[in-house]
C-alpha cells in the first residue's frame, strides 16, 4: 500500500538509535503512524517538531504492519513559538488531544481544518479566547458538543448580565464570553476560568468515560497562563 498526503505531526517516540515512530493527523487518511528512518539526522530532526505540517509518503506491505514514512517539510509552525512558552504549551496540548481522541485511519476533514486554523488564531491578539472556542469546535467535531446555551441560566446583578448553572453544590458561574462570543475579554483570569470549565467538560464527558487520563500537557498549558 502506498499513498501521499499532508499532515500535522502530533507525536513522536524513539524507535531505535536512528529512527522514530511518528504520528500525524492527515488530510485524507486521518490519524496515521509510521517509522521514519534517519529521523535523528540534522536534516530531518529539525523538521520533526510537534505541530509542524509535512508532506508524507506512506508505504506498507499490508494493513497489519506498521508503515514507513518519508517526509518533507511544508510549514515549520512550531519553531516560531519557541520564545513564547504559553503558545508552545498550547500547541503541545492541542496536538495531544488530537492524539488521544482520534482513531487511526478515520478521515475527518473538520479536524484537519481546525489544525490549520490553530496556527492562524495564534497570531491574533485575543488568541487565548479564540483557542477556547477552537477546543469547543474540536469536541463538537468528535461528537461531544458542550451546548452551554441549553443549561445555563442568567440573572441581572447591578445591571450586569451573569450566567450560571445549577449543580448539587449550588450555583456555578459561567464566564460570560462563553455565551456572548462577541464581547472583549481583557482579564486573563476570566479566560483561564473559561478554559478550566472546558477542561472540566473534557474530563467528565470525554476522558473519564473512555478511561483516559487527564493530559499532563494540558496542566502545563493551564499553569503557564497563571
Amino acid at each position: 500500500m502506498y499513498w501521499q498526503d499532508t499532515g500535522f505531526l502530533i507525536s513522536k517516540n524513539r524507535y531505535n538509535e536512528n529512527s522514530i515512530i511518528a504520528e500525524f493527523f492527515t488530510k485524507d487518511h486521518g490519524k496515521i503512524s509510521g517509522i521514519i528512518f534517519g529521523a535523528t539526522s540534522k536534516k530531518i530532526k529539525n523538521y520533526l517538531q510537534i505541530g509542524n505540517k509535512l508532506h508524507i509518503n506512506y508505504s506498507s506491505k499490508n494493513n497489519l504492519k506498521i508503515g514507513y514514512l518519508k517526509i518533507e517539510i511544508i510549514e515549520a509552525y512550531t519553531p516560531q513559538y519557541f520564545d513564547h512558552k504559553q503558545k508552545l504549551f498550547c500547541i503541545t496540548s492541542a496536538m495531544f488531544l488530537i492524539k488521544i481522541l482520534t482513531a487511526e485511519f478515520q478521515k475527518n476533514y473538520s479536524i484537519y481544518e481546525l489544525l490549520e486554523n490553530l496556527f492562524l488564531l495564534l497570531e491574533i491578539n485575543n488568541w487565548l479566547k479564540k483557542y477556547i472556542y477552537w477546543e469547543l469546535e474540536l469536541f463538537k467535531a468528535l461528537g461531544y458538543d458542550l451546548k452551554l446555551d441549553n443549561f445555563v441560566q442568567k440573572s441581572i446583578v447591578q445591571n450586569e448580565t451573569q450566567y450560571f448553572s445549577s449543580t448539587s453544590n449550588g450555583k456555578k458561574n459561567i464566564p460570560k464570553f462563553l455565551i456572548e462570543k462577541n464581547i472583549q475579554v481583557d482579564d486573563l483570569k476570566i479566560l483561564v476560568d473559561g478554559l478550566k470549565l472546558v477542561s472540566d467538560f473534557l474530563d467528565k464527558t470525554i476522558l473519564m468515560p473512555n478511561n483516559l487520563n487527564y493530559p499532563v500537557s494540558r496542566l502545563l498549558f493551564i499553569n503557564s497562563l497563571k
